[in-house]
């Protein structure tokens, strides 16, 4: 990982290495970025921290690219002193240096992309890099299948689909029709649509009163947010608290979601609303939420950016406590597709499957059967390559 902040990458990496340690299997969780503070998430004490953290000359392009080449090389230094069985990366750019350093070192690696690479652009050099690198891993795990369906097939890779999790919090409250905090979680980026966002507010708030809408989150846009914010004449009505100091504890206070995303890898915090009952309204974006939403049945989507279209939706669940009750209700049950076990066992499998098959060509073992896919807790096929490479829909 690059390291262990707030996101939804690092509740997954989380979750698995904890997962293994309990199960007696040895994990080096490694990470390029300073440990400053203690991880975000929970790691159970056997977890074994491995900080590549160095100086970053992060100053143009040779710069980077000196970083770059750094972290190979110590990558590659940790993985040749301490070698794995299999290597799990996450994250584009650690995934490309991953995949390098160990295929260099014949040590299975699998790499999980966790945006949506058709929307988030890693430049022109990177993409050449990666189709390079990712040819080379023996699997790729992606959370949706319109992303699984951007990368070309590979003869010796795995593709497979895997979700991420939904997991309710400690904080999960009953129903309350005389709720009105309207709530937004995400890092403070372009992709997560904040601007469209207050837009959306602004245009009903008059409408309503009673309602604020809470932004969780921190991040590079917070000061243009806030500019916009008192440009809409929303200070009183809008706040930005930053990032909880807890997993989850943004669900305590929220009587309704929106997710306002430009594009998203899946949408983890959509996933948690909806597990502790909170109704979930949320762009139809690329990609995610519509595989986790049926509309006016679990929640409520609008068009792709379409701000008119997400504050009728908004207007529409704002007006209607019944209508909330029963999207919270929906939603929370349609997530128990998503719940850490369901989602742990899909991981295991492809993880395993790998191992074994890296033990199969060194004569260890017979050859495990390649894996076609994964499943999702209800049990459609996601997302598969076949052994020739060709995608399988």
């Amino acid at each position: 990982m690059p390291g262990l902040g707030a996101g939804g990458s690092e509740h997954v990496v989380s979750m698995l290495a904890n997962h293994y340690v309990s199960k007696a299997v040895g994990v080096r969780l490694v990470c390029f970025q300073p440990f400053e503070t203690k991880p975000y998430y929970a790691l159970d004490p056997d977890v074994r921290l491995v900080n590549l953290a160095s100086a970053s000359q992060d100053r143009g392009f040779i710069g980077r690219t000196l970083t770059m080449a750094r972290r190979y090389r110590l990558l590659k230094n940790e993985l040749s002193d301490n070698p794995p069985d299999v290597v799990v990366s996450f994250l584009t750019r650690t995934n490309v240096l991953a995949s390098l350093a160990a295929t260099a070192l014949n040590i299975p690696v699998i790499v999980s992309e966790r945006n949506n690479p058709d929307r988030q652009r890693v430049g022109a050099t990177w993409s050449a890099i990666r189709r390079y690198a990712y040819r080379r891993s023996d699997a790729l795990v992606t959370m949706t299948r319109g992303a699984s369906a951007y990368f070309a097939p590979a003869r010796r890779r795995a593709d497979v689909v895997i979700p991420n999790h939904a997991v309710a919090t400690r904080w999960i409250r009953e129903f309350d029709a005389s709720g009105r905090n309207l709530v937004a979680v995400g890092r403070l980026v372009e992709q997560k649509g904040f601007d469209l966002l207050l837009q959306a507010f602004a245009a009903i708030a008059p409408r309503f009163p009673d309602w604020r809408l809470t932004i969780w989150g921190e991040g590079p846009l917070r000061r243009s947010l806030e500019r916009q914010r008192s440009a809409l004449g929303l200070d009183r009505r809008v706040s930005f608290p930053g990032v909880t100091r807890e997993p989850g504890r943004w669900t305590a206070d929220a009587d309704l979601f929106v997710l306002s995303s430009r594009y998203e890898g899946w949408g983890i915090v959509v996933g948690e609303a909806m597990a502790a009952g909170i109704p979930t309204i949320a762009f139809d974006c690329p990609w995610g939420p519509a595989e986790m939403i049926e509309h006016e049945q679990t929640g409520l989507l609008a068009p792709d950016q379409d701000v008119s279209g997400l504050a009728e939706q908004m207007a529409t669940a704002m007006a209607d406590p019944v209508l909330r009750q029963r999207l919270g209700s929906a939603g929370k049950q349609a997530m128990e597709r998503f719940l850490p076990e369901r989602i742990i066992m899909q991981w295991d499998g492809l993880i395993r499957s790998v191992a074994a098959r890296a033990r199969a060509s060194k004569g260890a073992h017979p050859p495990a059967e390649r894996p076609h896919g994964v499943l999702d807790g209800s049990g459609r096929l996601l997302g598969v390559n076949d052994n020739q490479g060709k995608a399988v829909r």
